[in-house]
Parts: C-alpha cells; structure tokens; sequence
C-alpha cells in the first residue's frame, strides 16, 4: 500500500525523454548512412554494368578489325560527329548502326555514370558534348614530351610535344601483352599524384591542376574508387588512391600495353 500523501505520476521524467530522443536519433542515423550506403553501391553496380557493355562492344570491334579503336581520326573521315573517335567506334559497334548526328547520345544510357555530375562550369553545348562519363584509356603512362603513347589509341599521338595526332596507326590486338591486366575503359578520370579531374579520358599524367574541387567530386563519386573494364572483358573496382599515386611496378604497368611500369614517365 502507498504510503498517505505520496502520489504517483505514469508520465516519463525529462531525463527519459531526452534519452528516448537521443536513442530515436541515433537510430535515424544509423538508417540514413545504411540506405545512403546502399544507394552508392547501387549506382556503383549500375556504372560497372555500364562499362561492361562498353568493353564488349570494343570486344566486338577488335575481333572484327584486329585492332583498338583509334583515340582520333583525321578530319573527313569516317566519322563526322565531332567527338573524338573511339565512343563513336564502339556505339556503332555496339549498336550495330550509325546512329544520329547529334551527340546526346553520349550523356544517355550506358554512356552516363549515374553518380556522374557534370561541373557547373560546363554551360555551352560544345562543352557538355566534350564531358564525357566515362574514358577509354588512349595514353596510357602520359607524358606531354613523349611522341609515343602507351594506351589504346594509336602509337604516335603528339606532334610539338602536346598537340595530339590525328593520323595515329591503331594499337592491334597483338600488342597489348597482358589483356586481363590492361585498363580499356573506364569512369572518366585524369591526373596524378592524388590530383585528379573527371569528365575526360582515364589516363594518368603529371601536372593536372585541381579544378573547382575536382579532386574531390572524384573521390566522392564511388567512395574513392573507379569501374575499369579490362582488355579481357573483366570489370574491378581499383581505388583511385591505387591508379594515380602509387608508383609500385603493379599500380603503373596496368595502364601500358606493353606491360612495363614506365616510372620514367611520371615526372617532366
């Protein structure tokens, strides 16, 4: 029996309260970085599948050619689009017809990252046709000084030290030494020592400057890693940590059809 003159109240004490809310609260943030997590890795799956059908398509090319579509070709050539060559090699392969004039296309489909965010700088419609999701690994180890490229599109790609050749011969099927460990495509990353841009090809250079915190929105676009489609057809996720600072013998010759690190070529 209670006591006379005690009484008895069943509501909560503001202590419970605020340890109620602060238990809700934590909670919610739980779930939110769940679901946020799950969301990245869905558009990071989606970006990879993308890739994949971007690799068979330059697959089907060079088994029909013998050859890596060139990263250009002259003007009055067979493409007449104005975008460089290789996307529109592989969507006529991949689609098996030339498709329209205009270059929408590229922004559609399996040509957009669904975690890629074109830059606010990007106004014009020049400029929004020249950023590209995703990147086919034309230079390889780049140097502005070397004549010679590394990577897939074409052999000699520099005339006067930067200005890129349109008339390069086509890398043939022969000469990448190691398929299952040469990058072909992949999101659209540039740069070097930690620095990077996307929206470009995916090469790895020296002296790329950080624009508008570039380095960054890479970074964040799938939690600091990159989809690479490999000449063998197979798809990883490298960290981007892992394509553009290391310097190890593994991290630099992945990006040359010779196989070779090429640590000469990281500086000027």
């Amino acid at each position: 029996m209670p006591r006379a003159g005690k009484t008895f109240s069943s509501g909560f004490t503001l202590i419970e309260l605020l340890v109620v809310i602060a238990i809700i609260g934590i909670l919610a943030a739980l779930l939110l970085t769940a679901i946020s997590q799950a969301k990245a890795r869905a558009l990071r799956i989606q970006c990879a599948n993308n890739v994949r059908q971007l690799g068979q398509g330059m697959l089907e090319f060079v088994a029909d050619n013998g050859t890596y579509p060139l990263f250009n070709t002259q003007p009055g050539g067979i493409y007449q689009e104005g975008l460089i060559e290789w996307p529109v090699t592989i969507r006529n392969e991949f689609l098996g017809k030339k498709g329209p004039s205009d270059a929408i296309w590229i922004h559609q489909g399996v040509w957009q990252c669904p975690s890629a965010i074109r830059p606010p700088e990007f106004i014009t419609e020049a400029e929004y046709h020249n950023y590209l999701s995703y990147g086919y690994n034309d230079f390889g180890l780049d140097a502005p000084t070397q004549a010679n490229s590394l990577g897939l599109g074409g052999h000699r790609i520099y005339i006067n030290g930067t200005l890129r050749m349109p008339l390069s011969p086509p890398v043939s099927e022969s000469e990448v030494a190691s398929p299952s460990d040469m990058m072909a495509i992949g999101d659209g990353f540039i740069g070097g020592n930690g620095v990077l841009r996307e929206g470009w090809t995916l090469c790895r250079t020296y002296g790329v400057t950080d624009h508008l915190g570039s380095t960054k929105t890479s970074y964040a676009r799938h939690q600091g890693k990159a989809n690479v489609v490999f000449c063998d057809g197979h798809v990883e996720s490298p960290a981007l940590q892992f394509l553009f600072a290391d310097t190890s013998d593994a991290a630099l010759s992945r990006w040359n059809r010779d196989h070779q690190p090429h640590r000469e070529r990281l500086s000027p």
